[in-house]
């Protein structure tokens, strides 16, 4: 019988699907459970993206897309970069994916040789570590503690490079923290890659526009343009555009790395939906209003959820400045015992008891790389954050 193959050994499957599918069983039985273990908006995709979609289906424009993305979608993501990141990045600089985890994958596919490392800040995205891992390189966890506020500091990046390192990624907004940098910040970053030509740094700016509080997003290959022939900046639509099902990530880079990263992308892929790529033309060249006004509605909500947890023992949270979640450190629940007699010695057995006793979904800290902290997705109504909130402080009253 054949066997699976090896590179698999060492991927895991995502906590946050896990926690999820937890919360949809237990719907699918009846239960009132809240999630908020997705980090996925709640809003509605725009609908000049759905009628520019419907449209182009219309049209016939149903055939094999360009395998790079089409003309007319290339030309808006350049707008895009220029306008909101002061980049250039042509035609030919430009790649359009699946999804943001594709340009990813793709990457460290044409990338990582064997034996290769990348330097991830931790905590950091789930799927980070595994895609590095499938490539067949090895992933280089730098703490970011919450007394630095989730960020990555110089110094420590610096202490974490070596002569066989590949990649660095960036990801501010921050999954799962909301930390951000300020551009003091990412130029302290990109003083020390300076110093280290032979690193790619991989920047995730698909929370560039959840930001809070007037802090004013910024990208490594705008604030250090020296470095802009070794950044990879990746982003997409699933976040600010509400476009999650759609599928959408590009990349913008040098043309040698995109040459090889459509290498791979015409194997794995094929090319993006066409119809899909229509809706992304439509909301990159479209209004853009409706960016600050669904990030202060999620301010509005990150601003509840931290003055709710702010009242319970035994938690601390950092203010995030973006994305939409909260990173509480439960430090001080550790050793308690729940109410239906469940031992809480972990951040994974905080979150089990608290979906199995009062139905609210959360995902654990160590899927992340950092314990014992849970994470929060406030990206769902107020409604059901209010009563997500109460459960959550009477489950923790009840703790012993």
């Amino acid at each position: 019988m054949p066997t699976i193959a090896d590179r698999l050994k060492n991927v895991s499957i995502s906590a946050s699907a896990a926690m999820t599918q937890r919360a949809r069983d237990l719907a699918a039985q009846g239960v009132n459970v809240i999630s908020l273990s997705a980090g996925e908006p709640d809003f509605a995709t725009p609908s000049n993206a759905i009628e520019a979609a419907h449209a182009a289906a219309l049209a016939g424009d149903t055939k094999y897309p360009s395998m790079d993305g089409t003309p007319a979608l290339k030309a808006a993501i350049s707008r895009k970069f220029k306008r909101d990141n002061n980049l250039d990045y042509d035609a030919s600089q430009i790649i359009v994916s699946g999804g943001g985890k594709q340009v990813i994958f793709n990457a460290m596919l044409a990338t990582v040789n064997p034996g290769d490392e990348v330097v991830i800040p931790t905590p950091s995205w789930i799927s980070y570590a595994d895609i590095v891992k499938f490539a067949g390189g090895i992933p280089v966890p730098v703490a970011c503690p919450q007394q630095a506020g989730f960020k990555l500091r110089a110094e420590d990046l610096e202490a974490a490079i070596t002569p066989r390192t590949k990649w660095l990624f960036l990801n501010f907004p921050n999954n799962p923290t909301g930390a951000a940098c300020s551009r003091e910040e990412m130029k302290a970053i990109a003083d020390v890659m300076l110093r280290h030509p032979h690193v790619w740094i991989m920047t995730d700016d698909i929370y560039e526009h959840l930001i809070y509080d007037d802090f004013e997003f910024c990208t490594i290959a705008e604030v250090e343009p020296r470095l802009y022939d070794r950044v990879l900046t990746m982003n997409g639509a699933s976040k600010a555009y509400a476009m999650t099902g759609w599928r959408l990530g590009f990349c913008g880079g040098p043309k040698d790395l995109i040459s090889a990263i459509s290498n791979v992308n015409g194997q794995n892929g094929g090319g993006t939906a066409t119809v899909v790529q229509a809706a992304a033309v439509a909301v990159l060249d479209g209004p853009q209003d409706l960016l600050k006004e669904r990030a202060a509605i999620y301010k509005q909500r990150r601003d509840f959820v931290l003055s709710q947890l702010a009242g319970i023992d035994g938690l601390r949270c950092h203010k995030p400045e973006g994305a939409f979640y909260i990173f509480p450190n439960m430090s001080g629940l550790i050793g308690k015992t729940s109410k239906a007699g469940h031992k809480i010695e972990t951040d994974t057995d905080f979150v089990m008891a608290l979906v199995n006793e009062h139905h609210v979904a959360t995902v654990q800290g160590a899927a992340y790389g950092m314990s014992p902290f849970f994470r929060i997705s406030y990206a769902t109504s107020m409604e059901k954050l209010t009563e997500a909130c109460a459960r959550i402080s009477q489950f923790c009253v009840e703790l012993r």
